[in-house]
């Protein structure tokens, strides 16, 4: 991912919804259970975790029994200590007690609880990039350093790149994160580089590497909420010295791990991104901005995320004003500017009939007569006079220069191009004179876009002049 480019916008739940989720995690409501029942008897070592004759009466705090009881009582402990829901007091003596942040949890604002669990989120991604000590111990029990080959930097990396990769995949989405991801196409989005075509049986291996270091990763960060995981089937790794056959059907794939980030974790995940500096826009985040900021900002968003960013930006709005706003917004010659009138159009169609006067007060403005027209016309309202040629012309040009910075060269811009040319008897020879910043540029796509292959001489024609035009 560049940070120079925005991210897909996400939707949110209510910060109210999430730190009711954040309070309800295994992992945070475990360290709030132990920063409540750590005394003054309790002890710490150098690095602040507990000692290990107090973890087996923790694990008992927190209800634990079987072989890993003391391993998540311990990690509960860190969690309490890294977020501040326990305070050390004596590094010496190596006691404690409750932390500020603990009182958060019960009397702070929905924001307060949502930033101890930020940091109880960070906590378990720098475990998660440790990697598994336990097969590097050697007959002493001691850690067999030459057998780490592990550098503690690209591993954070490499979980934040797919980490990313499962970010944007979750926001754009038209429903975010319903859709879980199979573990090896995860993998894969962060692994094989994106011109090749198919992969060799080495970055295979470093995929199936790569899930199988995800698998044990995933199953640590699903405790703190971030992602719900269904981990790989263990008895395809029944067999270390047999490779697994290739999955066959979806049944086949989901044995292979199936993740998404839970709403809790996409805004964990929109937190991280923004902290490190990239625009991931969330909706609702223009809402109380002018109606400049909403058709700029909306600009490259996919259309049901602009639609559900206007329409919040509207409900704080009365109609009338709105409109006027909107439509003031929306004016300019600038190479944005098109786009901007689309987004404006789409925003009037969410507004009522009240706003009907501010559409009539731009009938004559060049830039804006055409969509208010348009708007008229759909709301049913008397006497809207007819466009000039033109305005027509002018408008036609608009909307296509706005589809090609929204879509590109899309399907629908292709059977629009196909269309205009169509309806309009000699349109390439009129529309070169459009006195619009964009007429060239249009004319070019249309000759670009246009299947057949003498309209779109016709149309490369006119660019031609479009562009003489200009120049003169």
């Amino acid at each position: 991912m560049s940070d120079s480019s925005p991210l897909p916008p996400v939707r949110l739940h209510t910060e109210a919804e999430l730190a009711r989720d954040a309070l309800s995690t295994p992992l945070l409501s475990r360290a709030a259970r132990l920063a409540r029942w750590a005394g003054p008897d309790t002890r710490v070592d150098a690095g602040g975790g507990l000692v290990e004759e107090q973890l087996p009466a923790a694990a008992e705090a927190l209800g634990l029994s079987g072989d890993d009881a003391a391993a998540d009582a311990s990690e509960a402990w860190r969690v309490a200590v890294d977020s501040g829901l326990v305070e050390i007091v004596d590094e010496e003596e190596g006691t404690v007690r409750a932390g500020e942040d603990l009182a958060l949890l019960t009397g702070g604002s929905p924001h307060d609880v949502l930033a101890v669990w930020l940091a109880a989120l960070e906590t378990v991604l720098a475990d998660a990039s440790v990697p598994d000590l336990d097969g590097l111990l050697d007959e002493d029990g001691e850690v067999d350093l030459s057998a780490l080959d592990w550098d503690p930097e690209a591993e954070a990396e490499f979980l934040d790149g797919v980490l990313g990769n499962l970010y944007l995949l979750t926001a754009g989405e038209d429903a975010p994160g319903e859709s879980p991801v199979p573990l090896p196409a995860l993998a894969a989005s962060v692994i094989v580089p994106s011109d090749m075509g198919e992969p060799t049986n080495d970055v295979l291996e470093q995929v199936s590497d790569a899930m199988m270091r995800l698998d044990d990763q995933f199953r640590m960060l699903e405790p703190v909420g971030l992602v719900e995981y269904q981990p790989v089937d263990e008895a395809l790794m029944a067999d270390a010295d047999e490779e697994p056959a290739a999955p066959v059907d979806d049944t086949d794939v989901s044995r292979y791990g199936m993740v998404r980030l839970t709403p809790l974790g996409l805004y964990g995940m929109r937190a991280r991104l923004l902290e490190a500096g990239f625009e991931a826009p969330a909706v609702g985040d223009l809402a109380d901005k002018g109606a400049d900021a909403l058709l700029d900002g909306t600009a490259a968003f996919p259309p049901a995320a602009a639609q559900a960013e206007t329409e919040q930006w509207l409900q704080r709005r009365e109609s009338l004003t709105a409109a006027r706003e909107l439509l003031a917004a929306a004016r300019g010659s600038d190479a944005g500017a098109p786009l901007r009138r689309l987004r404006c159009q789409q925003a009037l169609s969410l507004v009522g009939a009240s706003a009907e006067p501010a559409l009539r007060e731009v009938l004559d403005d060049a830039e804006l007569g055409g969509l208010a027209r348009v708007w008229l016309t759909e709301h049913g309202a008397a006497d809207v006079p007819a466009p000039s040629e033109a305005m027509v012309y002018w408008l036609t040009i608009d909307t296509v220069a706005a589809q090609l910075a929204a879509e590109g060269n899309s399907e629908e811009l292709r059977a629009l191009v196909e269309g205009l040319a169509q309806q309009h008897s000699g349109f390439f020879a009129a529309v070169w004179r459009v006195d619009h910043p964009a007429t060239a540029d249009v004319l070019e796509a249309m000759g670009r876009l246009h299947p057949d292959k003498k309209v779109a001489k016709e149309a490369r024609k006119a660019a031609f002049k479009a562009r003489s035009q200009q120049g003169g």
